[in-house]
């Protein structure tokens, strides 16, 4: 120490002995709270680090495939990729951006606007964001999607989905209905089974870096549960020939719409389901309602004479009326207060059978007038009308039969052939299989039946029989329907041609034309009902234009399935042959 140096001034020993005793109480506090949270409370920083790095990923179930009754695929599901990004994590120059909007066809401001918009892309840097998932395009194509990953931009990742994919196009769209980008079921069978078909997704932990990429796949939480796969009632043949004759019809006779309807008479299965305008499910971006509408299980329209026989069928069950019973129906018209029946020709006198066979608006009201209101909307109400078919479709209707306390004489009279009450074909076609199966009928299936369901008797056996015959006179000479008849095959059915309602009345130039039957009539087999709407090429009975398509879709049904001809003499079916005059009498 030198001379002039100040002596340092010493601290108390004690001071010192209490610093370092701090420290190393500190020292014991940090190695007594490490040996508790990695020793004995461990899963404490566990938790913290996967808040952090740990991730559940959802894992889509594969939808179940939708086939036709032989197991033909309708509706497939196909992997797809999707591309979605973390915007805090991207880190991009201009040309990787410029190539990846190339890739997915998107315009470079909209890729931008996904991007959300942050600055500072072209400096490789980005600010943060407060979302973590922004998806930048679904359902990618292989191709596009590789070049994507070659691109190797962090934070831009893909996504395995499943787009649906239906093989037959515009042919069954209106029965399958179309999926969502997220694969859920917006219409048809894909809405109305959409639990069955969907399944359950599964979910797996992972542990990811900072970029974002998986780095270790820790544990499955639970696999997920592909969907159901299920079987149609439909048969793609019959569909195919069904959807080739109507439009075929729709556009000889320019017709707003058609639909069409094929039901196994043994089952009560839909074989076919056939409407148009269609779309193709594939590619829906031109799709509109009017094209989407499944017109033959939703729309509802007037029957027009194809309700006549439901009328003689309640007159024969009640004792009113036998087949040979005749009705005067000169000069033609009927007068009931101030509103007139009137048929398109004058006869003077006509049995019930060729009430049926000529369509006489005359003789079924006044063989509806000879019953009790009630007697008649039970009979209606028994075949299925105001009520829903059992389709289990989106949307069925169950058409409108009102009470008969409510009706007037005129109501139903006119009721009587078709005009008052308001039905869907689906309806229709299920309705005439109670003349086609004895008086039972049976609920309609969408879906493939391993055993016929249970029958309810509609009529008795003997009045099916006797109005079948009825209809099968339909088609013979003399009738409205010769266009119907089946080269070697006993067919039964009626026409209808009914003035489409405009407000409160009826259109002048506008009509729906119908014709509703079975084949063969000594052991039906199928129902087919055809509908045409605003046919406008100068033709429009049900007998000319509806009955026709009936004839063609028939007689390929019959001799697909190898169905025995019951008339070996064989009918002559003229199809360019001009109506019979008295084809106007289903007006």
């Amino acid at each position: 120490m030198k001379a002039n140096q100040k002596p340092l001034v010493i601290l108390p020993a004690k001071r010192s002995r209490l610093l370092v005793g701090l420290l190393l109480l500190g020292f014991a506090g940090l190695a007594g709270r490490a040996a508790y949270l990695q020793g004995m409370h461990n899963g404490f920083l566990q938790q913290k680090g996967e808040s952090r790095y740990g991730r559940v990923l959802e894992m889509n179930a594969n939808r179940g495939m939708i086939t036709d009754r032989y197991g033909k695929p309708l509706a497939i599901s196909t992997p797809v990729e999707s591309v979605w990004l973390s915007p805090q994590d991207v880190v991009a120059t201009p040309q990787q951006l410029s190539r990846l909007a190339g890739l997915m066809d998107m315009d470079a401001d909209e890729l931008h606007k996904r991007l959300d918009g942050l600055p500072g892309v072209s400096q490789g840097s980005r600010a943060a964001s407060r979302r973590d998932f922004v998806y930048l395009k679904r359902h990618l194509s292989p191709p596009v999607a590789a070049g994507i990953v070659e691109l190797k931009i962090p934070g831009i990742f893909l996504k395995r989905e499943y787009r649906r994919y239906y093989p037959a196009g515009d042919l069954t769209s209106h029965v399958l209905g179309f999926t969502d980008l997220d694969d859920r079921g917006q219409e048809g069978i894909e809405l109305a089974w959409q639990d069955e078909l969907a399944g359950k997704p599964g979910s797996r932990r992972v542990i990811k870096d900072r970029k974002g990429h998986i780095i270790e796949d820790v544990e499955s939480i639970r696999a997920p549960k592909p969907g159901q796969n299920m079987a149609l009632s439909i048969d793609s043949k019959i569909q195919y020939l069904a959807y080739r004759e109507l439009k075929q019809a729709v556009e000889t006779h320019k017709a707003k719409a058609g639909g069409l309807v094929v039901l196994d008479v043994k089952t009560g299965e839909v074989l076919a389901l056939v409407n148009l305008p269609t779309y193709n499910p594939n590619n829906r971006s031109n799709r509109n309602s009017a094209q989407s509408r499944n017109r033959a299980v939703t729309d509802m329209f007037e029957p027009g004479s194809t309700l006549k026989p439901f009328t003689v069928a309640a007159a024969l069950e009640a004792g009113r009326i036998t087949p040979d019973t005749v009705f005067q129906t000169a000069p033609g018209s009927f007068s009931i207060g101030k509103a007139t029946i009137r048929d398109a020709h004058r006869t003077e006198a006509l049995t019930v059978t060729q009430v049926i066979q000529k369509s006489s608006n005359v003789g079924s009201a006044k063989i509806a007038l000879s019953l009790p209101p009630q007697a008649l909307w039970e009979m209606l109400n028994g075949a299925g009308f105001g009520e829903l078919p059992g389709s289990g479709f989106p949307g069925e209707v169950s058409g409108k039969l009102r009470p008969y306390k409510t009706w007037r004489p005129i109501e139903q009279a006119t009721m009587s052939y078709g005009h008052g009450i308001a039905v869907s074909l689906m309806q229709l076609a299920r309705a005439y299989m109670i003349f086609a199966a004895e008086g039972e009928i049976k609920p309609v299936s969408l879906l493939k039946l391993d055993a016929a369901p249970v029958s309810k008797r509609a009529i008795s056996r003997d009045t099916a029989l006797a109005v079948s015959r009825m209809l099968e006179m339909v088609v013979q000479p003399g009738g409205t329907a010769t266009r119907a008849q089946v080269n070697g095959y006993r067919v039964a059915g009626k026409t209808g041609t009914a003035h489409k309602l405009e407000g409160r009345g009826y259109a002048k130039n506008r009509y729906l034309s119908t014709f509703v039957g079975y084949a063969p009539v000594s052991n039906p087999r199928y129902v087919i009902a055809v509908m045409l709407d605003e046919p406008s090429a100068g033709q429009y009975y049900g007998g000319t234009v509806a009955a026709p398509v009936f004839s063609r879709v028939m007689h390929g049904i019959l001799h697909m399935q190898n169905v025995p001809h019951d008339a070996p003499g064989g009918t002559t079916t003229s199809l360019t042959a001009a109506p019979p005059k008295d084809n106007k009498g289903d007006v």
